[in-house]
């Protein structure tokens, strides 16, 4: 209030613009005043999912070793001396390549011995036979003993027999050569070798020259608990689990830096018998490797699904709050006001839990805006969620429309 002597001291101008003045302080003090009466600030936005059962395989991740398809390991089948290596180390060869070369002069020499007395015993068989031939009419005709007759037939059954002796004989000396010359049972790739030229080998001892493994295609071997073997036949034995069996059963490989291997594998059988020292079960499953990723020994880690949810639900992992207590999610209830909701979690897969209990379909599942909900139980605003791979791109637009209008 302006004091009635100084009105009267002031001129007309000044004091029309010192009521202006109160009176434009008046006003911001009333609309300051009167901003929490209007209604307060609007409900913050969340980013929301609406829960859809669906068909769920249940993975699981398993420790596995990686054994070749095949495996042959190349043995001297004859005594010598290994002349030259007819390889180059750590290769792919082919089924009957030539390997090793053996000293074949002692098998060449038994195998011309065989011979000579293969030709003795056929010429014996020869000269038998003729007179076996000459005697049978006299026999008949009673001009020669029946004894000298018997006898010139065994005579020459004896040659048969020699003949066909001088015959295995040349051919285990054809055989006893042939080892001498050492070619790959396999085809595959073969390691380093395990003698050198001028080593003597035996077929005795039966010394190990190299060893063959086919690793394009190859075995991962691992296991699984009986357990949880055990608790998955029990789920489907009550139609809680549908079994994924034959070519369905899919199985990844994860190697040790964490990587996929792009080609997936398929199972080949479950043992039936639970290992007495460990609990475990083995599995087998065949692998395509021709980058030859894999190797041999290798350690690896195997996910596949053996069973089914019909009706799972998935949510988000940044979703669910995990306690001792127990799992819950914060769910949009009436009125758009979260509601915590307790839930059962069965596993883990791409960033997303298995729910098994707690949720239904239509449910809206808060995923993101946490943070913005400062008052507990007061409504908030759900809009659909958007992972973080798309969220970039919902952002673009507005931004390049406030560039524009800038």
């Amino acid at each position: 209030m302006i004091p009635r002597d100084l009105m009267h001291r002031l001129s007309l101008p000044a004091a029309a613009l010192v009521l202006l003045a109160l009176a434009a302080c008046g006003g911001k003090e009333g609309a300051a005043g009167a901003a929490p009466a209007g209604g307060g600030m609007p409900p913050p936005p969340v980013g929301v999912i609406t829960v859809a059962p669906q068909a769920v395989a249940l993975l699981s991740e398993l420790p596995g070793r990686v054994e070749p398809l095949r495996v042959a390991q190349v043995r001297a089948r004859v005594n010598g001396v290994v002349l030259k290596r007819q390889f180059n180390e750590g290769s792919e060869v082919k089924a009957g390549q030539a390997l090793f070369q053996i000293d074949p002069a002692p098998y060449q020499a038994a195998l011309d011995s065989a011979a000579a007395q293969l030709a003795r015993a056929q010429a014996s068989l020869a000269q038998t036979t003729a007179t076996a031939e000459r005697y049978k009419p006299l026999a008949e005709a009673k001009a020669l003993s029946q004894q000298d007759y018997v006898n010139a037939l065994a005579a020459q059954k004896g040659a048969e027999a020699d003949a066909a002796a001088g015959r295995a004989a040349v051919q285990t000396a054809k055989i006893n050569l042939g080892y001498a010359q050492v070619t790959a049972p396999i085809s595959g790739r073969i390691g380093r070798a395990l003698v050198t030229e001028g080593a003597l080998v035996s077929a005795a001892e039966a010394t190990q020259l190299a060893l063959i493994q086919q690793t394009s295609t190859v075995y991962v071997n691992f296991t699984q608990s009986s357990g949880e073997v055990l608790r998955l036949r029990k789920a489907m034995a009550a139609k809680q689990l549908v079994r994924l069996g034959g070519d369905a059963v899919a199985v990844r490989v994860i190697l040790e830096d964490g990587s996929e291997l792009p080609r997936a594998g398929k199972l080949l059988f479950s043992d039936l018998t639970v290992d007495a020292t460990s609990g475990q079960v083995t599995l087998r499953a065949e692998v395509p490797n021709p980058d030859g990723l894999l190797l041999p020994g290798q350690y690896v880690r195997v996910r596949l699904a053996q069973a089914e949810l019909p009706a799972g639900i998935l949510v988000p992992q940044q979703a669910v709050t995990r306690g001792n207590t127990g799992d819950s999610v914060l769910v949009v209830g009436e009125g758009n006001k979260p509601a915590p909701r307790p839930i059962k979690i069965s596993s883990g897969q791409n960033g997303q839990w298995v729910v098994t209990d707690g949720l239904k379909a239509g449910d809206k599942v808060i995923v993101d805006g946490f943070q913005k909900m400062f008052v507990p139980g007061a409504p908030v605003n759900p809009v659909p969620w958007q992972p973080a791979g798309s969220a970039p791109a919902a952002a673009a637009a507005p931004a390049s429309a406030a560039s524009a209008r800038s």
